[in-house]
């Protein structure tokens, strides 16, 4: 935010912005999504329509959580695919120095963006997989009649 500020300031009072800061902003933003993806997930923050699955839990709390642990089971797969997608980004953004910007103006290495977005992928696939094995368990509980 102090770098986004002082670029709108130095356009509008001096007539010359802060080198980088698009560029940097817009590979926080990516990292930002990655880092608190997990975090929302585990607090129930995710989107995801609870039209069907909600009223299911009501009327019927077992086959709910069994569908639950299959939608989280299907998350971690999902974001295990995304994880393997991305590892060798990685690996090309620090091989090959990938930055963004111009030479000469500004410069800003990728590879760090690339690890927090697998650092991210990494616990948001734990965390669907733990969920997974939570409702998988509730799941069990709850049609052998125990709560």
């Amino acid at each position: 935010m102090l770098l986004i500020n002082a670029d709108v300031v130095g356009r509008g009072a001096f007539g010359s912005p802060v080198r980088g800061v698009t560029e940097l902003v817009s590979l926080s933003i990516v990292g930002i999504v990655f880092l608190q993806l997990a975090d929302a997930l585990r607090c129930g923050r995710l989107t995801q329509a609870d039209v069907f699955l909600g009223p299911l839990r009501q009327r019927q709390p077992a086959l709910g959580a069994a569908l639950q642990a299959v939608f989280h089971g299907l998350g971690a797969l999902l974001m295990g695919l995304i994880l393997h997608a991305t590892w060798p980004q990685l690996v090309d953004a620090v091989r090959i120095g990938e930055y963004v910007g111009a030479l000469g103006d500004f410069t800003a290495p990728v590879w760090p963006v690339r690890l927090v977005v697998l650092l991210g992928l990494v616990a948001t696939v734990l965390t669907f997989a733990l969920l997974a094995v939570a409702e998988a368990r509730m799941a069990w509980r709850l049609r052998r009649g125990g709560a």
